[in-house]
């Protein structure tokens, strides 16, 4: 068989994960719908937050249209989007760990 051939038909491959993959979509709407409650909630200061003023839910949002789109090779395009495309390293890294985006706005 050559290389980049299918193995599986698209019966099959829905089949073998179509229950997981229902499972993240609800986790993710799960997800969704804590933040829009939690939209009201003050921040650390007192000052009333934005609903959607948080940098990663936005990233997200936007992940899920290319998700929609219809378009092949949608991972690598959302990899691509949450991926750090700048060139010049930062003096000193701001935190420990990883925010899984960069700031798309």
């Amino acid at each position: 068989m050559m290389a980049g051939t299918p193995t599986h038909t698209k019966r099959q491959v829905i089949d073998d994960s179509f229950l997981e993959n229902r499972a993240k979509v609800l986790d993710l709407a799960a997800f969704l719908d804590r933040v829009d409650r939690a939209a009201g909630a003050l921040d650390a200061a007192g000052a009333k937050e934005a609903p959607d003023d948080d940098f990663r839910t936005d990233a997200l949002r936007r992940a899920i249209a290319l998700l929609l789109d219809g378009k092949p090779e949608r991972a690598r395009r959302i990899l691509e989007l949450w991926s750090d495309h700048s060139t010049e390293p930062i003096p000193a890294a701001p935190m420990k760990g990883a925010l899984g985006t960069v700031d798309l706005r």
